[in-house]
């Protein structure tokens, strides 16, 4: 079993890998676009968050500007799509290639201690709470108003125009709506969120690497695809909360696995338990979908 370090410690990765979650339903979800720029953008916050913290800016601050660095990625990633007519997922590998070189620009070296700097957690540590608690409520608050941003977004006239040119970009267009934009403005957002995600993880964990956003695409899947098998996406709403609960979800199976010794998994079986658990979550609803077929 988990003591309450490793417990709360897994739900407070779970938490952040919810915020890339809710980045890549926006891009293969909801606009249909395999986007491989996240593994990029995720070390581009913490790099953007981490510089920033040590320049002496404010911690907030420091995760706003994170936040429009990984807009920008993504902008570029859009831009290449929609204006050069390069197809997407190169477009977003090439984005990706791009961004490892001018993360290790923007920090210098390879990686960054943010040990002694004040952080978005330092003012709450004042409160007598457990330690691993302050991170998990932070984190929780700040996670739910972004969902409800995304979800008035994405139930606003732009969001609508963007969930239907992801579903159906000829009809889209024949209504006068700008799909070129929209999947601009979507891939940007999703990458936004993914920066943001780095930057809390950054200050999380006490330190940004340039190598930390590798494999971050294979975990946001796996809790995205997760969250939809634990929780039937019906709406926006139980589709927002999924991303988040798959998340958690894989932080504590991942956590399980590896503290209970099972079948004496390391650390360095992290990327294989995961293709185990995507997998699994693709091949169950399948299954279950087959199964139902097959009784009508």
């Amino acid at each position: 079993m988990l003591n309450n370090i490793a417990f709360f410690g897994a739900i407070e990765t779970g938490l952040i890998y919810g915020l890339v979650a809710m980045g890549v339903f926006l891009s293969f979800r909801v606009l249909n676009f395999p986007d491989l720029t996240v593994e990029g953008s995720f070390p581009l916050g913490a790099s953007v968050a981490a510089m920033s913290i040590i320049g002496g800016l404010n911690p907030w601050l420091a995760c706003f500007l994170a936040l429009l660095a990984g807009m920008l990625a993504g902008v570029v990633t859009g831009l290449l799509n929609i204006k050069l007519r390069i197809l997407h997922i190169l477009a977003s590998i090439l984005v990706m290639t791009a961004l490892y070189s001018i993360n290790l620009r923007i920090m210098g070296r390879p990686n960054v201690a943010l040990l002694g700097e004040n952080t978005i957690l330092t003012f709450w540590e004042q409160f007598p709470l457990p330690y691993y608690l302050i991170p998990v409520l932070l984190f929780s608050v700040i996670i739910g108003v972004v969902g409800v941003l995304l979800y008035y977004f994405m139930k606003s006239e732009i969001g609508l125009a963007m969930r239907a040119t992801g579903t159906n970009p000829r009809m889209a267009q024949s209504q006068g709506i700008n799909t070129g934009s929209l999947v601009i403005l979507g891939i940007a957002m999703a990458n936004g969120l993914t920066a943001l995600a780095g930057a809390l993880f950054a200050q999380s964990q006490g330190s940004a690497d340039a190598t930390m956003g590798v494999g971050v695409i294979v975990v946001a899947l796996a809790s995205l695809i997760g969250g939809e098998a634990l929780l039937a996406p019906k709406n926006l709403a139980r589709a927002l909360i999924g991303c988040v609960l798959g998340a958690i979800v894989y932080r504590l199976v991942i956590a399980i696995a590896l503290n209970a010794n099972i079948l004496g998994l390391q650390a360095q079986d992290l990327n294989l338990i995961t293709a185990i658990l995507v997998t699994l979550a693709i091949f169950v609803p399948l299954l279950r979908q087959h199964k139902q077929t097959g009784e009508h």
